[in-house]
């Protein structure tokens, strides 16, 4: 099983209209305290001849490295920053002046995206292929349920439904979500709690036994993988047991022994090359020793050697979201967090409104300049992200 490749005619069409932008498309984000929705339809800011030539430049290659080697830094570091947007308008503004690799659907994003089905419009904008994310799990964390009907919280789903209903119903909700241009869900939560269902977690975990985690994880994974949607497993490497919420403050997970009998048991059998994976905002004693594990090298490297008992990842990791979480912004602004998540080795740095990222932009490059972090980083993780959108390597 395998994610759809579609990039391969986006860039044939890309050629043969000598430049022009691509017409094919590919959360637990709390709303931004101050994020107005914008007009659903699409503003067209004017670009500068160097932005167009830069862009005309990317996409005139016919893969991965090819493009690589035509890209700007800045560019390059734009592919890396997954961005909430408040509507159509926000969107392909930020597209077309700083080509960014994704943008997050929330819950405070104008409904009419969806509902007018603008994405696509959007997507077309984009001189590569626009990784398009939303949190759609089902239960209380769910941004299409008013558009498709609601789908029961996994909690639920694990209580009253088998494990190949559970794949129908994933399979289904995915295909919803693809015919709107959304391509990756930040979806199954894998998080393993019996706490309340009101919880920060709660009925977003399946069940409090790891094995039945990983049997409804797994098969929701497989069912947006099969309607050609990219699942996210999250939140590693365990919120299910930690003390607090990320929303509100810090949090605290039991030590990393702990995690390794109970918490970490789902992903050594759902990693795979196919999945991304968020890390949440946690401190693990023993692992990350103070620092949230979004941003720690160790958390990173955990996950990346296999050291928690499964397969190495070498696919895309994501940070929670790093602009609405006590548990980050209560220490770092958000360039400084964007720069910690990038030095622990993260792929994309998820955060909820499009207003910072030119400074965001603007210190990266300085980082690297400074050569806090390593160009060599840059490009091996921009071919991580740009394999997850299906381009593949020359």
């Amino acid at each position: 099983m395998r994610i759809r490749n579609t990039v391969v005619a986006v860039l044939a069409a890309v050629l043969a209209t000598a430049g022009c932008s691509s017409s094919d498309s590919q959360g637990d984000a709390a709303a931004p305290e101050s994020s107005p929705a914008t007009g659903s339809s699409p503003a067209a800011p004017a670009t500068t001849t160097a932005t167009a030539d830069a862009t005309a430049a990317a996409t005139s290659a016919t893969c991965g490295d090819e493009m690589l080697a035509r890209m700007t830094l800045r560019q390059k570091l734009a592919q890396l920053l997954n961005v909430g947007v408040t509507g159509a308008a926000d969107a392909q503004a930020i597209v077309e002046s700083e080509q960014i690799g994704g943008i997050f659907i929330g819950s405070w994003t104008d409904p009419a995206m969806l509902t007018d089905r603008l994405v696509p419009q959007v997507a077309e904008q984009s001189p590569l292929p626009l990784m398009v994310t939303i949190d759609e799990e089902g239960g209380r964390v769910s941004r299409v349920g008013s558009l498709f009907g609601p789908d029961p919280s996994a909690r639920v789903t694990a209580r009253t439904m088998t494990v190949d209903e559970t794949y129908r119903m994933a399979f289904e909700r995915g295909r919803e979500l693809k015919s709107l241009g959304i391509t990756v869900d930040f979806a199954p939560d894998v998080d393993v709690s019996s706490q309340p269902d009101d919880s920060v977690i709660g009925d977003r975990s399946f069940s409090d036994d790891p094995e039945i985690v990983t049997q409804y994880a797994g098969a929701y994974a497989r069912g947006l993988l099969d309607a050609g949607i990219m699942p996210v497993i999250k939140h590693f490497p365990g919120h299910g047991s930690a003390s607090g919420d990320s929303h509100t403050g810090a949090v605290t997970t039991p030590p990393i022994e702990q995690l390794q009998q109970i918490d970490l048991v789902p992903y050594r059998s759902l990693v795979s090359a196919e999945v991304g994976v968020m890390l949440g905002h946690l401190d693990v004693p023993g692992l990350t020793d103070g620092l949230p594990a979004s941003i720690s090298p160790a958390a990173v490297d955990l996950l990346r050697s296999g050291a928690y008992g499964g397969p190495g990842f070498d696919g895309v990791i994501f940070t929670d979201d790093l602009s609405g979480m006590r548990a980050i912004t209560d220490t770092y602004d958000i360039t400084e967090a964007v720069e910690a998540a990038m030095v622990a080795g993260v792929n994309q740095a998820l955060w909820l409104t499009t207003d910072e990222v030119p400074a965001v932009l603007d210190h990266l490059e300085d980082v690297v300049a400074e050569g806090t972090l390593s160009p060599q980083w840059v490009d091996d993780s921009v071919r991580t992200v740009t394999r997850a959108k299906s381009v593949p390597d020359c």
